[in-house]
């Protein structure tokens, strides 16, 4: 037995009057109780009770023992109720990391509807497209595509498949011809991502076949927005999220390449290290955005914000 618990054990014996009545209290046996506090004294090398037939009665080193082990005993049961307490609470500070454009554009807008409900509530944000080590890092939570994420370790609830498109703008396609088939980007011109290497894996579905090909191109870049100029600019083919896509394709700004084959579906996730003993304020969290996306994401619903361009 540890040291907080022999003096806690002691507390209680005292505050009881025997050794019987603390047993009970503590769901142990009257010659437990009595055998932890003999090797108390043993390790003290002092007498805390003498003892008779009807009642303990401290010595004064047991009287003086005494008073400093009922303020440490009181201290711990107040830590304790008072963590318990903050775990039932939502407040102190949120770290999240999010994936840049996502966050940016589907999960921010929301955060302060969130904070209003939980105003004792600090979020601390960070905007990356590259992978982060969670828990070395020291996030409570990561918004991440399927793509970045690998540790079995880690917790990660789905929040909306990503379907993606391929694009490029119409002066691309007159300069350099629209591909027929998933083969023909080999000979284009495609904008890749360097932060994630396999957001380059673009696989192709017929319904028969299934095809990925690594695709190679002459500008590679770290984040959705600046891939997002860079294909209305011309710069070459991309595949991006539909959700970032189809406000330009129906402008006529971006052309949808290769329609009649299939992508395999990315998802969006919250990541997080542990279900066991999760906090509060991760949890109300994770619910909030779950319940903001099921069954549907906003932007499948007409009430989410799509980008009408960079600002």
């Amino acid at each position: 037995m540890d040291r907080a618990k022999e003096m806690m054990l002691f507390v209680r014996v005292v505050e009881e009057g025997s050794f019987s009545a603390a047993s009970r209290s503590l769901d142990l046996t009257p010659s437990a109780v009595s055998k932890q506090i003999s090797r108390l004294e043993t390790r003290l090398s002092v007498r805390l009770f003498n003892r008779t037939t009807r009642r303990l009665h401290l010595t004064e080193a047991g009287q003086r023992f005494y008073d400093h082990c009922a303020r440490i005993s009181a201290d711990i049961e107040r830590a304790e109720a008072e963590i318990s307490d903050y775990q039932q609470q939502v407040r102190g500070t949120l770290r999240i990391s999010g994936t840049t454009l996502f966050t940016r554009t589907h999960v921010v807008p929301y955060l302060n509807a969130f904070q209003k409900q939980h105003p004792g509530l600090k979020i601390h944000l960070q905007l990356t497209d590259y992978p982060v080590d969670i828990i070395g890092e020291g996030w409570d939570v990561a918004i991440q595509f399927s793509e970045q994420f690998d540790d079995p370790s880690l917790v990660a609830r789905r929040l909306a498949t990503n379907t993606r498109i391929v694009c490029a703008s119409p002066a691309y396609l007159r300069e350099r011809g629209t591909p027929a088939v998933p083969q023909d980007l080999m000979h284009h011109n495609c904008l890749s991502v360097y932060t994630v290497s396999r957001f380059n894996n673009w696989e192709f579905s017929d319904g028969d076949t299934r095809e990925v090909l690594q695709v190679v191109g002459n500008l590679e870049i770290n984040t959705a927005d600046a891939m997002l100029e860079a294909l209305l600019s011309g710069a070459g083919i991309a595949r991006v999220s539909i959700w970032l896509g189809v406000p330009y394709l129906k402008t006529g700004e971006l052309v949808q390449i290769l329609p009649k084959y299939s992508h395999q579906d990315s998802a969006f996730y919250l990541v997080y290290p542990t279900r066991q003993h999760l906090s509060r304020k991760v949890r109300v969290f994770v619910d909030y955005l779950v319940d903001l996306y099921t069954p549907d994401p906003p932007w499948s619903r007409g009430g989410g914000r799509l980008l009408q361009g960079i600002g």
